[in-house]
């Protein structure tokens, strides 16, 4: 059972909608330059810094252009045909990771640890995937693990009531690897079937945040070896290509398995989702554009490539 892609026209359209801002730059600038020009050597730089800008990435877009050369070289191309080609090659390349955040039946909570910097739309996510879990009649418990800030702990409890959870939170400096504990003694009792763990995300201390993201883990796995059965990477796309220095950050403290992309609504930098797929091969779980409860959907590799070239079917 897993969290099944949605690719209903109406969040389709949105989608397109909300990655606009990166789509109107690609679309607009491969219309100035294959209008009246072949595909030669200085259309494909021409273009590679296109790609570059919507921080698809320097290796990926060098791929992507290089790709599209072969067999079009010197020949002269419609816009419309450069940009289906790209999508084809963004689709196989985003493919292999497009993999919706599964339940897996029998653990008694599934335990779901969600790093992410303050900011990134981290606890919001964690209210969006919960509801989706709790539309397919699963039982979902929160755990406030940020419990260095208050309004963290608040924001996850409005949340948890909106997405109809109950949320297990403890008092604001409280030792984060024991709220961890309890949370699962307490999902184990009333036999939940998924236990979603918020943590802090304080960049500016990483040792600190080092040190207590690795004890919850530490804690964790004293109730369940195995556990956390997925850790979640929270990604805001308006960062752009600092959404690679996150993933490192993050990666050295826990094993992270899969991500998801938020505010993809609000960048002209949503070619980072291709960049960060390309680069680390880790799977993209959903991605957000807007704050409420459905707007957060699981990754659908062939709709996000078209949309980020604005191409419409």
């Amino acid at each position: 059972m897993s969290l099944a892609a949605d690719a209903r026209p109406g969040w389709i359209s949105r989608l397109r909608a909300g990655l606009r801002r990166t789509s109107g730059g690609i679309v607009n600038g491969v219309n100035d330059l294959f209008a009246t020009r072949r595909l030669d050597a200085d259309s494909l730089s021409e273009l590679e810094d296109l790609l570059i800008l919507a921080d698809i990435g320097v290796e990926t877009a060098g791929r992507l252009t290089a790709s599209l050369a072969r067999g079009r070289f010197d020949k002269a191309v419609a816009p419309a045909d450069v940009l289906g080609a790209l999508a084809d090659e963004i689709a196989a390349i985003l493919e292999p990771v497009a993999r919706p955040l599964a339940f897996k039946p029998g653990l008694a909570p599934q335990i779901v640890l969600v790093c992410g910097v303050n900011g990134s739309g981290k606890t919001t996510t964690i209210a969006k995937l919960a509801k989706h879990f709790r539309d397919q009649g699963l039982t979902v418990t929160l755990a406030a693990g940020d419990t260095f800030r208050a309004a963290a702990i608040e924001q996850l409890q409005i949340w948890g009531e909106r997405a109809g959870c109950p949320v297990i939170a403890a008092e604001p400096g409280s030792d984060a690897a024991a709220l961890a504990y309890r949370a699962i003694q307490q999902a184990r009792a009333e036999s939940r079937d998924v236990l979603f763990i918020d943590t802090a995300g304080r960049l500016h201390n990483k040792s600190a945040l080092m040190a207590e993201l690795q004890k919850m883990v530490r804690v964790i796995r004293k109730l369940d070896a195995d556990a956390p059965h997925d850790c979640l990477l929270v990604l805001d796309a308006t960062v752009g290509q600092n959404a690679h220095a996150q993933f490192e950050t993050f990666g050295n403290m826990v094993a992270i398995t899969g991500l998801v992309m938020t505010k993809l609504d609000g960048t002209a930098k949503g070619g980072v989702v291709v960049a960060l797929a390309d680069r680390f091969a880790v799977p993209v779980h959903a991605v957000g554009i807007g704050e409420e409860l459905d707007d957060l959907r699981p990754f659908e590799a062939r709709a996000f490539a078209q949309s980020l070239m604005g191409i419409e079917e």
